[in-house]
C-alpha cells in the first residue's frame, strides 16, 4: 500500500538508497575557480543538441563554482576508482588540491578538468539552470566527448558502492 501522506526526509532518503546509480565526479574551473564533486544525479536530457543534467546541492556555497565558471565535465567512474569518488564527496576531508592530485586531468573543450581514464567523459557548456528545494540543477550542452575502456561502472546502491 502506498503511503500518500507528506514524507519524511528519512523515509525519502531510505527509499532512495534502493535506486542504484552510476557515480560520477562533475569539475568545473575557470574564474571562480576550480571545483568537484562526486554525483549520481544525473541523466541524458537529449542528443540533438547532446544535453546532460547534473542535479548539485546549492547549499553548500563552493558549488557556486559550476554557475559562475559556466562549464562542467561529467567524469563517469570505473569500478577500480572508488578512491575518487570517496575523495571528492569530501568524506575524506582531502583539500581539493589533493583530490585531484589522485588521478590524471587535462581538458577537452570547455576548460573544466576531464579525467583523462574515466568510463566517459562529457565536457560541457552550461546553457541552463534550475533551482528547486536543496539542490541546482545544472543542464550542460556537450561540447566535447571521450569515451574510454569499457571496465566494470561504479554504482552506488543501498549507501554504498559497488562493481556492475
Amino acid at each position: 500500500m502506498l503511503k500518500k501522506t507528506d514524507i519524511e526526509p528519512q523515509a525519502y532518503r531510505d527509499a532512495m538508497a534502493n535506486f542504484a546509480g552510476a557515480v560520477h565526479v562533475v569539475t568545473t574551473d575557470g574564474p571562480a575557480g576550480k571545483r568537484g564533486a562526486t554525483v549520481i544525479a544525473t541523466c541524458s536530457v537529449s542528443d540533438m543538441p547532446p544535453t546532460v543534467l547534473v542535479c548539485v546541492n546549492r547549499e553548500n556555497p563552493k558549488n557556486d563554482a559550476f554557475l559562475k565558471n559556466g562549464n562542467f565535465a561529467l567524469n563517469t567512474l570505473r569500478a577500480d576508482q572508488q578512491p575518487l569518488a570517496v575523495a571528492f564527496s569530501g568524506l575524506s576531508g582531502l583539500p581539493p588540491q589533493e583530490r585531484f592530485a589522485l588521478a590524471q586531468w587535462d581538458t577537452i573543450a570547455s576548460g573544466a578538468p576531464a579525467l583523462m581514464d574515466a568510463l566517459a567523459v562529457f565536457d560541457c557548456e552550461l546553457v541552463d539552470t534550475k533551482d528547486h528545494a536543496t539542490h541546482r540543477v545544472l543542464f550542460g550542452k556537450v561540447t566535447g566527448l571521450r569515451i574510454g575502456d569499457t571496465l566494470e561502472p561504479l554504482i552506488y546502491f543501498n549507501r554504498g558502492y559497488r562493481a556492475l
